[in-house]
């Protein structure tokens, strides 16, 4: 498969993750409430991963590893939850802005389990992030009248967990199949949520979850199925630095599908907050790229 291949894969997981918040407003507006949404989500999208493994490669694993990976479903699946109580009272181009501070987060995690202190570009990027955040809530033009204090600490809560999500999934499971490896996280996220959100509970007739599937069967796809397997498929192969650009799709995405569908009024400084904040991203993983490939090819030279 071509390198633009695997580049391709990533760009579209963060394109999924962005539509999620769009989709989540419209059931709600629908009438339908958090634990449905979650629910429902997980079960599909859990599903449909499952019916894809049957018909590829698969390793076999110890039961404790087995745990390990459903354990990873934790984090993705609070991410949800947190994600879309914030979307219950502020508008999605404002929670997505929340979420999105993950990128910097990333680097708060590096210090506090390895002790990794960011890098001159790294502290650049994380400025110019916090700057374009700053500019994308309209905090400066509007103040805080379109916050609520619970948006705001599920919104923040989200990014820590996806974070967690991020870390973990990355570290663990490195050799299994894409798809299995996929099908376990989502599962035990399908776990978790069960427990918090008891599926019996959730929906009060069959008529109901029949007329929740269109968004039930959005959100399984673009929230669970596709993001994690795309990303385990291509971020191996463009590595950390492209694949964070790369993923960042999602916030212009969630930000343009806010104003056209929903109908959410972002102003113009929000937009230049929107470009901002990416040029952030991509200012910092540029730089560190460079700086990583410098330094092997010095490494080479010298040997």
């Amino acid at each position: 498969m071509k390198m633009w291949m695997y580049a391709l894969f990533v760009f579209i997981g963060g394109c999924s993750l962005g539509a999620l918040s769009t989709s989540v407003k419209l059931a709600y507006g629908a009438g339908f409430n958090l634990a449905q949404i979650t629910i429902s989500q997980f079960m599909i999208g859990a599903a449909l991963l499952w019916i894809l493994v049957l018909f590829t490669r698969k390793s076999k694993m110890s039961i404790k590893y087995l745990g390990l990976l459903l354990l990873c479903g934790i984090p993705m699946s609070l991410t949800g939850v947190f994600y879309y109580f914030s979307l219950q009272t502020i508008d999605a181009s404002l929670a997505i802005i929340f979420l999105f501070q993950f990128v910097w987060i990333g680097s708060l995690f590096d210090y506090i389990l390895y002790r990794k202190t960011p890098s001159k570009a790294q502290w650049l990027s994380i400025v110019i992030l916090l700057i374009g955040s700053l500019l994308a809530t309209a905090i400066i033009t509007n103040g805080f009248g379109s916050f609520t204090i619970n948006g705001v600490i599920f919104g923040i809560l989200s990014a820590f967990t996806f974070t967690s999500f991020l870390f973990i999934s990355g570290n663990v499971g490195k050799e299994l199949p894409p798809l299995q490896k996929s099908a376990l996280i989502a599962t035990g996220g399908l776990i978790f949520v069960s427990i918090l959100f008891p599926p019996t509970t959730a929906f009060e007739s069959v008529s109901q979850m029949i007329s929740f599937s269109p968004y039930g069967v959005f959100l399984g796809v673009f929230g669970v199925c596709l993001p994690p397997l795309l990303f385990a498929i291509g971020m191996p192969k463009v590595g950390t630095g492209l694949g964070t650009i790369l993923s960042a799709s999602e916030l212009p995405v969630a930000v343009i599908l806010s104003a056209v569908v929903l109908v959410e009024y972002v102003a113009p400084i929000q937009w230049l907050g929107v470009i901002v904040v990416l040029l952030g991203v991509a200012l910092g993983n540029i730089k560190l790229s460079s700086f990583s490939k410098n330094k092997n090819w010095q490494a080479k030279k010298v040997s």
